[in-house]
């Protein structure tokens, strides 16, 4: 069983107003909400009551996913926001609001919040990248590409799923090293993994063979979720050579379902890390204003926090992403989700997956239940979360969590 969630009423100060799909008894159709504190404001109620201001289509609220939404213009998603902002600041809470609009978390259920067109995991951690390499191969050298550009593998649109989703176990071919020389066995996979990640999420959508400059990429940006990149590193490593990861990757990708706006993160804008050695970038990939976000992420395996890391240690930042995945003439498509690859950072206890914490599960790790961990078992429930600025009164997620439950038989 799951252990208790966590209260993250202080991730949803009106700072934030995030966007999710949402339902519940009184309404029962998923559909659009907004998050302050533990009130959840389901926005159809809102725009029927005449509440926003015009250039909203006609029902938008009212649909399973916020694509639609998603892909206007950036100027109504932030006159969205300052609205309901207003209404409850003006109101001193829900007392403005239609009645029936608003209901506690608890008595709602959270789903996928975007119908995800496509996703690609990129890989913008150097510490990551260096600690795998050694781990894995002996050889900490980044790859070729690293300094270049960010590195990234095309993951299942198909396997994104909410937060709370259990992720079975997959069964899978790979080498059992047990044995001398090691011997290829298909099983449950033995070495089940995380990797804490920032996503973003693509809003207004842009056509094949367009050119795009990082410094321009956030006006395709929708917001931003924490996603679990789920991972068997036995079935990864063996399918991996030559090509990139596949079924170690495809068992789930768990993702927040709540979506912070770019707006929202504006006040916690940072510098990003130095380039190595000064390497140069293309024009495309050249961001002057070399920033990124102060966003403190965590992961949790069951009550004990197993690894903490800010995305503002990562290489590559979100923006650098969106340039480079379109710069050989992919589209963009609403709903696409780009994430950042593991975050992690050096030092012991501010590694993103169990790979780096446990030195391949060479070292294992403590839990406050007297237990270790070498890779993830089943019945583990591993919970993320991300925050900008203060810790009671930032701007946050929520949490991203699923367990791992047992294979099936074949």
């Amino acid at each position: 069983m799951a252990p208790s969630a966590p209260d993250y009423a202080d991730h949803f100060s009106d700072r934030n107003i995030p966007f999710g799909i949402a339902s519940s008894d009184s309404h029962p159709k998923p559909q659009a909400a907004t998050r302050i504190g533990n009130s959840v404001i389901f926005l159809a109620d809102l725009a029927n009551a005449g509440a926003f201001v015009t250039g909203l289509p006609d029902g938008v609220f009212a649909e399973s996913t916020l694509n639609s939404f998603a892909a206007l213009p950036q100027s109504v998603h932030i006159a969205v926001r300052q609205t309901v902002r207003t209404r409850w600041r003006e109101g001193g809470g829900v007392s403005q609001l239609p009645p029936g609009s608003v209901e506690d978390i608890t008595a709602v259920t959270m789903h996928l919040p975007v119908q995800v067109s496509d996703f690609a995991d990129f890989s913008c951690s150097l510490e990551h990248v260096q600690n795998a390499g050694r781990i894995i191969i002996k050889d900490g050298t980044p790859p070729p590409g690293f300094f270049h550009f960010p590195i990234a593998y095309q993951g299942r649109a198909s396997s994104v799923v909410v937060s709370g989703t259990p992720i079975e176990r997959p069964i899978g071919q790979f080498r059992d090293r047990s044995t001398t020389p090691p011997t290829i066995v298909a099983g449950p996979s033995r070495q089940m993994d995380y990797e804490m990640e920032f996503a973003a999420v693509v809003g207004q959508p842009l056509p094949m063979r367009q050119r795009l400059s990082a410094a321009d990429a956030n006006k395709h940006i929708f917001g931003f979720v924490v996603l679990n990149d789920w991972s068997s590193r036995d079935i990864q490593g063996f399918e991996m050579m030559p090509l990139g990861p596949c079924n170690g990757k495809s068992s789930g990708t768990t993702i927040s379902p709540w979506i912070v706006t770019v707006d929202a993160l504006a006040p916690f804008v940072t510098e990003t890390v130095a380039r190595v050695n000064d390497t140069p970038v293309q024009p495309w990939l050249a961001d002057p204003s070399k920033t990124t976000y102060d966003i403190q992420m965590s992961v949790d395996i069951g009550s004990t926090t197993v690894g903490t890391a800010n995305v503002s240690s990562l290489y590559w930042s979100v923006r650098q992403m969106v340039a480079h995945i379109v710069s050989a003439g992919a589209p963009l498509r609403t709903g696409d989700i780009l994430a950042t690859g593991t975050v992690s950072e050096s030092g012991a206890g501010h590694h993103g997956c169990l790979l780096e914490s446990t030195e391949g599960g060479t070292q294992p790790v403590s839990l406050k239940d007297g237990t270790t961990r070498s890779f993830l078992q089943d019945g583990d429930v591993v919970r993320m979360s991300a925050i900008a600025g203060p810790a009671d009164s930032g701007v946050g997620w929520g949490d991203c969590s699923g367990e791992v439950v047992p294979a099936r038989e074949w």
